[in-house]
Order: structure tokens, then C-alpha cells, then sequence
């Protein structure tokens, strides 16, 4: 069995599989997933699984370079940005990012994976760019 908290098959093997660069989009439950774009759906009802929990587990075995966020999550904030704040005072999110909700959109067509959650706030969406541990 594994030492480290993250469980789930699917996100285990993924992080695995990423290299520099790649952007792992952890989604509320009304994002748009763009064709061509490998889906995760952890959803399961309504909040359940929150994007605060999702990020708190992906970061367990995830070294990330940088961090995406809607502006717009700023104005509406989520329990979640309480969470995203914490881990990048804690530098484990690098540098932030922050883009119109449309352009978030965009970016997702560039995703390597999107990782869907219950969570059903508005803006609720964080995209992780994969780094390095050397």
C-alpha cells in the first residue's frame, strides 16, 4: 500500500505520467471540459469532492511550478481560495497567474487533464502547472 495520502488510481498514475509544463486543471462541477481532453471526474454529488480537498491531496505526490486562477474568484470567493492561499504562503503553488474566467477557459484546451469535483461554487477552478523536484 502506498505511504503517501493520495489514493485514488487515476491521480496517482497521472501525476506519475506528467512531465515539465504540463497543466492539470482541478474543476468545479460546471467547467467545460474541452474534446480532447482526458477527463478525471471525482464528482460524486454536490460538493462532494470539494476542490480544497482535491488540491490538498494532488499536492501530497504534485511538485507544481505555477498556479492559474479566474480573476473572478477573487470577487467571489470559495472556501477554497482559503485553501489555494494557504499552499501558496506555504510556496507550494509558485508563482500565480490570474486570467478572466473566458481565458481560463482557454487554457484549458491546453490541459493535459481535467480533474472534476463536486464542487458547485462558481469560479472554483484552479489550473496547477507541473514543475520539477531537481
Amino acid at each position: 500500500m502506498k505511504k503517501t495520502p493520495l489514493l485514488n488510481i487515476a491521480l496517482s498514475r497521472l501525476v506519475a505520467s506528467l512531465g515539465h509544463g504540463d497543466i492539470v486543471v482541478i474543476a468545479d462541477a460546471g467547467l467545460p471540459v474541452p474534446k480532447g481532453v482526458e477527463l478525471i471526474d471525482l464528482a460524486l454529488t454536490q460538493g462532494v469532492p470539494d476542490v480544497a480537498s482535491t488540491l490538498r491531496a494532488l499536492l501530497s505526490e504534485m511538485q507544481v511550478q505555477s498556479h492559474v486562477l479566474a480573476h473572478e474568484l477573487l470577487l467571489a470567493p470559495c472556501p477554497a481560495l482559503t485553501c489555494i492561499e494557504q499552499h501558496a504562503s506555504n510556496d507550494e503553488l509558485g508563482s500565480r497567474l490570474l486570467l478572466t474566467h473566458s481565458a481560463f477557459k482557454e487554457l484549458c484546451q491546453q490541459a493535459r487533464v481535467i480533474v472534476r469535483t463536486g464542487e458547485c461554487r462558481p469560479y472554483c477552478n484552479i489550473a496547477l502547472v507541473s514543475g520539477v523536484t531537481f
